[in-house]
Formats: C-alpha cells, sequence, structure tokens
C-alpha cells in the first residue's frame, strides 16, 4: 500500500483529463476563461491510463474523473472505457458540471460508473447564469433526471457564497424529500483563477447548518465514511441526505486518503500544495516503471499533515490565483 509518512494509506486518485469548461463560474475561473494549455501539455490518453494502471498496481482502488468539465475533451469515452478494464481498481466515480452528460449515462453505467457528483448551485435559472455565466441551466436539469432515471447514485454539490447563492441552501435540501439524491455544501475556496483577492470565508461549515437547522430542527447526524470529506445528515421521513464539506476549514485532513493529477501531469498530494511532481515530464524523459514508482514512493511519503501545511509550504512560483479547473478540485 501506499502510505505516507502520517501513517495514511492513499487509496483514491482524483484524475483531471482537461482545463477546460463549458462554463465560467465565477469562483472557479475569470469570465474569458483561462490561457488553456496547449495540447502538448496535457497528458495523452495512453499517458494518463499507463500512470492509472502504476498506481493501481501501488494500491489505488479508486479514481474519480474530473476536471475542468470532463465531457469538453473529445473521445472521453474511450478513455473511460480503459480505465474501467483496469485489474484492482474497484470503483470509478465521476464530477461533472452536466451541461453535457446526459447522452453518456447509459453507457457510463454499463462501465461500472454508478456514482456521479453533479455541479449545481442553485435551482433557479437566473442565478444559475449569474453564477455561471452561461444559459445551460436546462441541460444540466436534464442529466440530473437522467442519472435518477438509470439509478445512478447522484451527489450534487453546491459552493456556498455569500451574497450569491444563501437562499439557494434550503431548496436544495428539499431536494432530498422525494428523491434519493444527497445534496452537499461546499465551502467556497480561494481558486478563482483571477486576480481578485479572496477576502475570508464568510458562510463556513458550522454556520451553514446552523441555516438548515433552523428549518429543519429534526435533522440528524448519520455515520461518515471512514474517508469521507463531509459530515453527513438526515431529515427524518427524507429519501436523500446532507452534508457539508469544510473545504476550506479543512477539518477532515487528518484521513485524507487521496492524491491528484492534474491535466499537465502534476501529481499534487494535496490540493493546497503548490507546484507538484511533474509526472509527464517523467513519463516523456524514458522512466520505467520501477523509477516511476520509487519516485511516487518518495513524493507520497514526504506529504504535507494537513491543507494548512500544505498551503503555508507553496512554492515561491506557483500562481498567486490559481484556478479549481487547473489543479482538478
Amino acid at each position: 500500500m501506499l502510505k505516507d509518512q502520517h501513517g495514511r494509506e492513499i487509496t483514491y486518485l482524483r484524475l483531471a483529463v482537461t482545463d477546460k469548461c463549458n462554463l465560467r463560474c465565477f469562483y472557479c475561473m475569470p469570465e474569458d476563461g483561462l490561457h488553456w494549455l496547449n495540447r502538448s501539455e496535457l497528458l495523452n490518453y495512453e499517458e494518463m491510463l499507463h500512470l492509472c494502471k502504476l498506481l493501481v498496481s501501488m494500491g489505488i482502488n479508486k479514481i474519480r474523473i474530473t476536471g475542468g468539465e470532463p465531457f469538453v475533451r473529445k473521445d472521453i469515452m474511450q478513455l473511460l472505457r480503459a480505465i474501467s478494464g483496469i485489474d484492482g481498481l474497484d470503483q470509478i466515480s465521476l464530477t461533472t458540471n452536466g451541461v453535457l452528460t446526459a447522452p453518456y449515462i447509459p453507457e457510463l453505467k454499463s462501465l461500472g460508473i454508478t456514482s456521479v457528483n453533479l455541479s449545481l448551485d442553485t435551482l433557479d435559472a437566473g442565478r444559475f447564469f449569474a453564477i455561471t455565466r452561461r444559459d445551460e441551466f436546462a441541460a444540466v436539469m436534464q442529466t440530473l433526471d437522467e442519472l435518477l432515471s438509470h439509478d445512478m447514485q447522484v451527489k450534487i454539490n453546491a459552493v456556498v457564497m455569500d451574497g450569491r447563492n444563501t437562499q439557494d441552501i434550503l431548496p436544495l435540501v428539499g431536494l432530498t424529500k422525494d428523491i434519493p439524491v444527497d445534496v452537499r455544501f461546499i465551502e467556497e475556496m480561494p481558486f478563482n483563477g483571477d486576480s481578485h483577492v479572496y477576502t475570508g470565508l464568510a458562510w463556513d461549515h458550522v454556520r451553514i447548518m446552523e441555516h438548515i437547522k433552523q428549518t429543519y430542527p429534526a435533522i440528524a447526524k448519520v455515520p461518515d465514511g471512514l474517508f469521507s470529506t463531509s459530515y453527513n445528515y438526515r431529515i427524518p421521513g427524507h429519501l436523500g441526505k446532507v452534508g457539508v464539506i469544510a473545504a476550506y476549514s479543512r477539518t477532515f485532513c487528518g484521513t485524507c486518503n487521496r492524491i491528484r493529477l492534474t491535466p499537465q501531469g502534476e501529481l499534487k498530494t494535496c490540493l493546497y500544495e503548490g507546484e507538484g511532481l511533474n509526472l509527464r515530464d517523467l513519463l516523456r524523459s524514458g522512466k520505467n516503471d520501477i523509477e516511476l514508482k520509487e519516485i511516487l514512493t518518495h513524493a507520497i511519503g514526504h506529504r504535507a499533515k494537513d491543507g494548512w501545511e500544505a498551503e503555508a509550504l507553496r512554492a515561491a512560483n506557483s500562481p498567486a490565483h490559481e484556478s479549481m479547473a487547473s489543479i482538478g478540485g
């Protein structure tokens, strides 16, 4: 098994297949987009598959496909078909904004992808446009309907933003009443890819839950999974669950079992880490699997204790305003 120096087993890879996205959520990237990577700067599918197989052989048993938006990358299903065939991989899951996802849902399920995280910050079409700068609310809701009709496990991820969508917290909680969907509220993080300064957190996980409890006083804590990033709750009589993810407060770091691979091949052992290990260049320089395993073991064995330490150790040349799309959050 892969272990860091703090004794944590690393079993979960978040693979960002692209930095591009068809939305422009203001908390993730500038309105005009980012400086998109050239194709040669990205890992190609063969390199992604090679690294996935290597990491699975070292103990990774779950891979989540992220972006950017995964379905923006051409032939994404080709990669998913290949990853689904890796011996020793127990679970593949997917995070998507839902704009392009609906037509692929039957095949996703046939590949064994039964869990999908859907990014949806509001149930109001007008606020959706204001947040994402795109008129795609109907497409996202169609994807939600298709996922549910195919009995997929759906987790809705909603970033809570002061003055933007706090009025959507209770309507989103209301979704859990009649459909078996988990709604998870995420603290806003300082990865907007823009030059404006992150001024701090107005709605942390404590305030979010206090707000929900005012309307749903009977909401009760339920057990969290071993490596859960969310604190989970259930309202009596509701089919789904409610969760809060302390992404900025970083209260779950002590049990973190995940690593990230960015579209350009950087290994990040923490979301808040600065410049990571460049696996793309190591692959292209001809490093063999034995050498790569030694390098990976060393990198993971020198992992930060938590997100606060990782942030403090950020390299001086790391971008001051990274985008979540470029680091595969």
